[in-house]
């Protein structure tokens, strides 16, 4: 069994890797962080991105894209994290972009998917409503005579997005919503520890809209999304171990303290071998969840908490490290090791907390090992 990508996969994970290396260095993130708000994220870099056809990926042809498939956006995901690239991929991308592909009816997709596969138009999708996590129960934005009302927040990329798939209430059951965002919504820009993925509050009054695809569960639906979008924030999250590892590395390897370079200290030794296996680990397991996302696998519940659980835990360790490594200039504004550390925990909330992922793994293997 090969558990590798194939040539035409790292062919295009190298030439995403040398792209994002030259367009998306920590200057224009930086670039990015300082502009506090005024750019919500680089376009340039993102018109690059869809100027190389990598936003229709996984869109079939017929809908403008390249008609390719999970493994592809996986090795674009994770140079994407590896470069902290200031970007609205993930939220148009693995999240909207895949809910119209799964679930949208033909002329939804016909009126949508080209747009967010060409780059036309930016995606978002809208579950929180708070602090608390989202349940079937606990939905309080209202779908009614094709409109949508109430409140959604954090929603990622709120801001700048063209249209949300929104999570509502209608007449008493979860269901998933398609809402244009250019009328009767307001939107509002929310503080994060990382301004350089931007996050909204997002109030719809009456705003128009129709149910996403046929009228079903729409719970099971959006379950399905998130748990594609865990594998691919996971190789999101190696990605971003691996490169703070080798920024750890490469600063033990010319920092002298006390005649010495130290790395050659059994502690730095220690941090870095910690950091190398658990994005090993992380790796590993975002590895069978491309398998099981390639695959529709029936394993893919548990693959994608675990990809999710693993990448979150290796990440924030390797970013904290990163900064401890750097030691004092590690804590400074001028230091480029804050950008792991920022991307690192956002990624870790993003869609859901490591807690929330840990919860859900456990119910799928007590269920499975009832039945």
């Amino acid at each position: 069994m090969n558990l590798d990508f194939s040539d035409d996969q790292k062919l295009l994970k190298e030439q995403v890797r040398k792209f994002l290396a030259d367009k998306s260095p920590f200057t224009v993130t930086r670039r990015i962080l300082n502009a506090e708000g005024a750019e919500p994220y680089a376009k340039e870099v993102w018109k690059g991105l869809v100027d190389m056809g990598l936003t229709g990926a996984a869109v079939p042809e017929a809908y403008g894209g390249l008609g390719l498939g999970a493994l592809e956006l996986c090795v674009i995901a994770e140079e994407l994290g590896r470069s902290v690239a200031a970007v609205p991929f993930s939220s148009s991308i693995y999240l909207a972009a895949e809910a119209l592909r799964l679930y949208g009816s033909e002329a939804q997709k016909q009126q949508w998917l080209t747009k967010l596969a060409s780059g036309e138009a930016i995606g978002t999708l809208a579950v929180g409503e708070g602090t608390f996590a989202a349940s079937p129960k606990n939905i309080k934005t209202s779908f009614a005579g094709g409109k949508v009302s109430g409140e959604k927040l954090p929603v990622p990329d709120g801001d700048i997005a063209d249209l949300a798939i929104v999570l509502v209430n209608a007449g008493g059951k979860p269901a998933l919503a398609i809402v244009d965002l250019s009328a009767n919504v307001a939107k509002e820009v929310l503080k994060t520890i990382d301004p350089t993925r931007s996050h909204a509050r997002l109030t719809f009054k009456d705003a128009p809209a129709e149910l996403l695809g046929e009228q079903g569960d729409g719970w099971a639906a959006l379950t399905r999304v998130l748990e594609g979008a865990a594998v691919l924030f996971a190789f999101e999250q190696v990605g971003g171990a691996e490169a703070a590892l080798e920024q750890a590395r490469g600063y033990a390897m010319e920092r002298y303290a006390f005649g010495r370079l130290i790395g050659s200290y059994q502690a730095i030794k220690h941090k870095l071998a910690d950091m190398y296996v658990k994005k090993e680990v992380a790796k590993s397991n975002a590895y069978y969840g491309a398998m099981m996302l390639n695959d529709e696998g029936a394993e893919l519940t548990e693959a994608a908490a675990a990809s999710r659980i693993a990448g979150s835990e290796a990440y924030v360790f390797a970013a904290q490290e990163n900064i401890q490594t750097h030691g004092g200039i590690g804590f400074t504004w001028e230091s480029d090791a804050q950008f792991h550390y920022r991307r690192a925990k956002l990624l870790a909330l993003t869609i859901g907390s490591p807690v929330q992922w840990k919860e859900k793994l456990v119910r799928q293997l007590e269920a499975k090992n009832a039945a």
